[in-house]
């Protein structure tokens, strides 16, 4: 692996960066679009979710819809870097992120961090999220998050 061509690299930021204009403006339609040939996973559960239709129902579920129509979210995305292998036409990143949040009962503050670890190709795409920090979700998730780790713990 290694630098890639420039196009490549911001291709491949591109849709990174994208990714998280989406999930703030819960744009679950743009979501689906973006993980259409994906994978996604995440640490501690062990089921994949695949395909963009079933990414988004993923989130439809699990996000909280503000009446605004958003998540009263900021995604913001660090540290990227991006590995790329041209003739094999894939690509690994690492990044860091940090989600902001504030609604009318909660004031704006850092509500989770973690780091992505993303594998391209150029027709299909693997997302894998690893959360290092919770912090108050209760009005970005729709569901217990407590509840879903005790579940999930074993």
């Amino acid at each position: 692996m290694g630098a890639g061509t420039w196009e490549s690299h911001h291709a491949i930021t591109t849709l990174m960066y994208r990714y998280v204009e989406c999930i703030d403006a819960a744009d679950f339609d743009g979501i689906a679009e973006l993980f259409a040939d994906a994978v996604v996973t995440n640490e501690g559960v062990e089921t994949e979710i695949t395909g963009g239709e079933a990414v988004k129902q993923l989130y439809v579920s699990t996000n909280r819809v503000h009446d605004d129509g958003t998540l009263r979210t900021r995604h913001l995305t660090a540290n990227v870097s991006v590995d790329i292998d041209e003739v094999a036409g894939t690509a690994t990143a690492r990044s860091a992120f940090v989600v902001f949040q504030q609604t009318a009962s909660l004031p704006l503050q850092p509500i989770v961090t973690g780091r992505y670890r993303d594998a391209f190709t150029r027709t299909h795409g693997r997302w894998h999220i690893v959360v290092d920090h919770v912090g108050d979700v209760r009005e970005h998730l729709a569901f217990d998050l407590a509840a879903f780790r005790e579940r999930h713990s074993s």
